[in-house]
């Protein structure tokens, strides 16, 4: 059962007293099989508070390595969930500052403030609003910000507009009493509306990495420039751009962590996209998310001397991989049924099975155990289909091809 914070919990939490309770409760084990032992010395010191010190000190631990500073920060469950990424944030504020020079940025939707942060470290915007209508997550949001300065809080429904800022972002969100949602109408607030609502002005809405843009333009006329962004392999989300003539119609933003560092590669739909005609070569290169769902294989292919092995299918191939990609070194060509895969499999003294598939109805973890693997070495399985005919590489394990010193 997620547990809700008060105003007092946060209240609380961001006194000097409260900070030396989180000190305390860091300290301690607090998993689900020390609560027993861990909460009653917190509920003797710190009770009422001592769920929500619990609740924080496992948030924090879960926000390592998806926002800046954990360790500092007020959030729920929830809120964490539904936080940008501070890679991913941190991008989009200097693309927005690049674009927008001076602006003044309103985040309809703030939260805990996890954009706010990054729109307020970010050189070249002016000012930066956050409003929400949850009390609990502004007041989260306000402890979150201390140090930052020019930053505006208030309490706002993100369909009334209440500033007259140059940029507005919001990230309607995508739960549910039933879970998570991907109906346009059952976003909060209902995409539609909000687009509706800021009309005429820069709105950026980040939005699920399934949603169908295209559908958006086709079935309601909207002219949104789309933005797909991953994140170390991970596809976080499609961005609406609107009142954005200027940019291409999709984008593509790729971002890798490598030495601390965050590198951003960004493929556009203006890019040119002849490749060769198809074939099979030495690697087989699976395009990161975000390429694939922006439809822009083909661009990354022209970029990276790549051509496909199929014109239907997102799998490229070629002499090299391209820096920081994953790559597969072809093998052996194989046939698809098991029968085959299995006598494939046992020439080759296989013992462990990566299975990637694209264009066939085949369940990889389900045909893993059917395989029935008994040998020693790690191998690769790419099942995919040339034209209408289903096929396999075999190959040898991943590798991914390091970044240049340059």
């Amino acid at each position: 059962m997620t547990f809700t914070f008060s105003l007092d919990d946060v209240a609380f939490l961001s006194s000097s007293d409260g900070a030396e309770a989180l000190s305390r409760a860091s300290a301690m084990t607090l998993t689900d099989s020390s609560l027993l032992k861990d909460l009653p010395e917190l509920r003797t010191r710190y009770g009422p508070h001592e769920a929500a010190l619990v609740e924080t000190v496992r948030c924090r631990r879960r926000a390592v390595g998806k926002l800046a500073a954990p360790d500092s920060l007020l959030l729920s469950d929830t809120a964490l969930q539904q936080a940008t990424p501070t890679a991913v944030a941190a991008h989009r504020a200097a693309d927005l500052a690049a674009r927008h020079p001076g602006a003044v940025v309103h985040d309809v939707t703030c939260s805990i403030g996890a954009e706010l942060m990054s729109l307020a470290d970010a050189d070249g915007v002016a000012g930066v609003i956050g409003s929400d209508l949850d009390e609990v997550r502004l007041a989260m949001a306000s402890h979150n910000l201390t140090g930052r300065g020019g930053v505006q809080l208030m309490r706002a429904d993100a369909l009334s507009p209440a500033s007259t800022a140059d940029v507005v972002i919001a990230d309607p969100g995508r739960r549910n009493a039933r879970g998570r949602t991907f109906r346009l109408d059952d976003l909060d607030p209902p995409l539609l509306e909000l687009l509706s609502v800021y009309a005429g002005r820069p709105l950026v809405v980040k939005c699920s990495p399934g949603l169908d843009y295209q559908m958006l333009r086709d079935r309601f006329g909207i002219d949104c420039r789309v933005q797909v962004t991953s994140l170390d392999g991970g596809v976080r989300e499609a961005c609406l751009w609107t009142e954005a003539d200027d940019l291409p119609q999709r984008r593509a933003t790729v971002l890798r962590t490598a030495d601390g560092v965050v590198r951003a590669q960004e493929l556009t739909s203006d890019d040119p996209d002849d490749v060769d005609d198809p074939g099979v070569d030495e690697w087989i290169v699976d395009p990161d998310g975000a390429v694939v769902r922006a439809g822009l294989v083909r661009h990354y292919g022209h970029r990276h001397g790549l051509r496909q092995l199929d014109p239907q299918i997102a799998y490229l191939t070629g002499p090299t991989v391209p820096a920081g990609e994953r790559g597969f070194r072809v093998i052996e060509k194989v046939g698809v049924t098991e029968k085959t895969l299995r006598g494939a499999l046992a020439a080759h003294d296989c013992g462990s099975l990566e299975i990637l598939v694209r264009g066939l109805d085949v369940d990889p973890d389900r045909l893993r155990r059917r395989l029935k693997l008994k040998g020693s070495t790690p191998l690769a399985l790419i099942l995919t289909r040339i034209g209408r005919t289903g096929v396999g590489f075999l190959c040898e394990p991943a590798v991914r091809a390091p970044f240049s010193s340059s």
